[in-house]
Formats: C-alpha cells, structure tokens, sequence
C-alpha cells in the first residue's frame, strides 16, 4: 500500500471518528429495550434548525479528516429539517449517515432522497430472525414483514446497509438466522449491540457473561460470510478476533457450538477471509454522542453529561473533558486496568458505569483474566480510521439522566 492510498492514521484525542446526533427523540415504535425511551412527539428543547446547523459547523470544526455524522433518534424522518441538515452537512464535506426506524415514514420517495443527497449509509434494526421474535421486541405487530423489505430497498437503492441486532435472551438462539438474513439481503455491515441496562432495556433479559464470550466467537466465524461484523458495547469483540486471528480455538459452551453448526447449516463452509472489524474506538474514545437537546455524552449509553453544544464547541468538549482524558488514558480499574488487551479493547464504559457507578471500572460482562500484573503502557490514542462508514466540563459535568439512542451506525464503536 503506498502513502497515497494508506487511510489516515486519527488522533483520537483530537477528533472522533463518529458525532451521533439524536436530531429527534420522536419514535413511532416501542422497543423494549431502547435505552432512548423515546415517545411518540418530539420533546420540548430540542435543537432548532439553525442550532442543528450550528452543531454541523462545530463538527466542521474538529478539522479534517472531519468525523461522520450519524443521524439517529428515535426516528430521525420525524425531524422535519432532516434533509436540509443532510445537505448542509454535505455542503461542507462532512459525511452523513442515517438510522431511519423501519414506519410508514420509510417510503420510497424518502429513499430517494438518502440517495440524491449523498448519505453515505443506512442502518436499519432487525431482532429475531422471526416476525414473534422481532415483533415482540420492537411492540409493532407486522414490523418484521416490514423491515426485511426495507433492508433490500435500501441495498437495491445503491446504498450501503448496516443491519442493527441487539443479543438478548429473548433472541440469541436466533442469530445465525439473522446473519443469514444479512447475507441474503446483500446488507453490508452487521453491527451486534450488547446490553446495557438503562433506558427501556433495563427490563430486557441480558446474557451472561460466558454467553457474552461465545456470541463474539459465533459473531467471528459469520465475518467469514461476505459482510463485515462489529459490535457495540461489547470491545471484548475485538480481543476475541485477535485471539482468532492468532490461532486460537472458539470458546467452549453449548449455546457456541449450537449457532456455529447452524450457521454453517445455513450458510455452508465459511470463507478463509474475515471481515470482523477492530478499530479500537471505545465510549468517549473515538466516540461522541450528541442528545437531542445539545447535552454531550461519551456515547449514547453513557449517561454522564459532559457539557452543551449550546455553551460550549463540541471540539472543546471533547479534547478536554477529564472524564473523556481518563478513558482514553485507559485509566482504567479492576481486570480492565492491568489487561493486555486495554488499548484495542478497553471495556465497554457504559455497563462499567451502569454496574457500578465508575465509567473507568472493569467491564463485568467480560470473562477474560489478564495475563498482565500490572498496567499496560498507554499505546497512545491514534489508530486507522476504515474506510467505510461505517472538553473542559462545563458544571453539568457527570450528572446522570437518560440518554437517548436509537441504534446508529457505528465501527466497531465500544
């Protein structure tokens, strides 16, 4: 690879890769594990339209290469401006995706318009591999006969598709079926969400941590297949990839050894190559999260506000936030704070936070025992950015509410 087609290396103690924009908290649907608990009308506070454009310039400001804007909510077609701030965004340069919820508000016409402006992605979520499975979890009868549809519009469209799954109990017997889905449907990018128990998702079954482990090894053998796989709030993935990469054998247990003999039941004998991704992002790290009012957050399952876009640029909030300094330091206590893994994986920051109050605390849904005794050396914050699309505290700083967040299109992201 020569110096004119290498990616650029991103200081991440600069810029993010991903600003996520909650543009609405409206939402037709009623999933029961959205941590947005989002409603049904957009709430009071809610950036205007020249505070969005605002926002987009403060994006503008982190510098080039500039971050990828991903607009989530809820459901953000709901936000009547959308694509008016999509066109200012791409006014600037600045890449757009979007995480549409799959309504009547999808139609063909607003396809199109994804298509015209240059939107660089679509995500869309998909449960179960079964219409009770993912009606169940998304409270709308009939929205799996909807959603499978939606997914192949957008990839006949040009499009590039992320399908969104969050492991549950209520469907972890079922990815495989999933991932045959992605596949069928010519979707680009399976991005898997593990539990985080805020918002609506705190009554939502998680599951353990060794099922934690053998999801990543069956989430490792379906990167084999043609489209690429990460996760979210679940970093360990990446550990369990260079564990792979390096020769090591699947985790044992029975729910693995279950989904990898269905997998290749369904999708026959994996390819040699893998496309799991490993960009080491982590909550805050890489990752920013902008709530429909302007209040930062690390990311949209860590709840611990980090100022305003309103008061404060959000380059400011980033570079200089302690709490963002630490966790890019990989300050980090317990197993996470002497294991080898720290800087490509670094725990997910939410469930530490969610599990004991502490964003820096080890990540309890993570079975591994570091082979160090001691604290890694900081590796540094630069990483390659793919190439797919895939701030000094203000006095709200680590005040705890409910962040919204619609699943959104992320790399490989916490």
């Amino acid at each position: 690879m020569t110096s004119a087609t290498r990616p650029r290396a991103v200081d991440y103690s600069q810029r993010p890769m991903l600003v996520f924009w909650e543009v609405t908290r409206a939402c037709q649907l009623a999933c029961q594990h959205c941590r947005a608990s989002a409603t049904a009308t957009a709430l009071p506070g809610e950036l205007t339209h020249e505070e969005g454009r605002d926002l987009i310039d403060q994006v503008a400001g982190f510098g080039r290469p500039y971050p990828i804007l991903i607009l989530t909510g809820g459901d953000c077609l709901l936000r009547p401006d959308v694509f008016q701030l999509v066109d200012y965004a791409a006014e600037l340069g600045i890449p757009v995706a979007m995480s549409p919820s799959v309504t009547p508000m999808l139609t063909p016409q607003a396809i199109g318009q994804m298509v015209e402006r240059g939107v660089k992605a679509v995500s869309l979520s998909l449960d179960g591999a079964t219409a009770p499975t993912h009606d169940g979890i998304r409270g709308i009868p009939g929205h799996f006969e909807a959603t499978i549809p939606a997914i192949r519009a957008l990839v006949d469209a040009g499009l590039t598709v992320q399908v969104n799954t969050t492991v549950m109990r209520a469907n972890v017997e079922e990815l495989a079926a999933v991932a045959q889905i992605v596949s069928q449907t010519g979707a680009h990018i399976w991005e898997v969400f593990f539990l985080v128990h805020v918002g609506r998702g705190e009554a939502t079954g998680a599951v353990s941590p060794a099922e934690h482990e053998q999801v990543c090894h069956l989430l490792f053998d379906a990167s084999h297949y043609g489209f690429i796989v990460r996760t979210v709030e679940a970093p360990f993935f990446r550990r369990v990839v260079a564990q792979r990469r390096a020769g090591e054998p699947p985790a044992p247990g029975p729910l693995y050894e279950r989904l990898h003999d269905e997998l290749v039941r369904r999708l026959g004998q994996p390819g040699e190559r893998s496309s799991a991704h490993t960009a080491a992002t982590r909550d805050g790290k890489g990752i920013v999260f902008v709530a429909h009012d302007g209040q930062v957050y690390p990311a949209g399952f860590l709840p611990l506000e980090l100022g305003s876009v309103r008061d404060t640029p959000l380059a400011q909030i980033y570079r200089d936030s302690p709490v963002l300094r630490q966790i890019r330091s990989m300050s980090f206590g317990g197993r996470c704070g002497r294991c080898e893994y720290a800087d490509l994986c670094g725990g997910s920051r939410a469930r530490a936070y969610a599990t004991t109050g502490d964003p820096l605390a080890e990540d309890s849904a993570c079975v591994y025992e570091p082979r160090l005794q001691a604290p890694p050396a900081d590796m540094g914050a630069t990483d390659t950015a793919p190439a797919h699309i895939g701030a000094a505290d203000t006095g709200a700083a680590g005040q705890v509410r409910p962040v919204t967040h619609h699943h959104g299109m992320a790399s490989s992201a916490t």
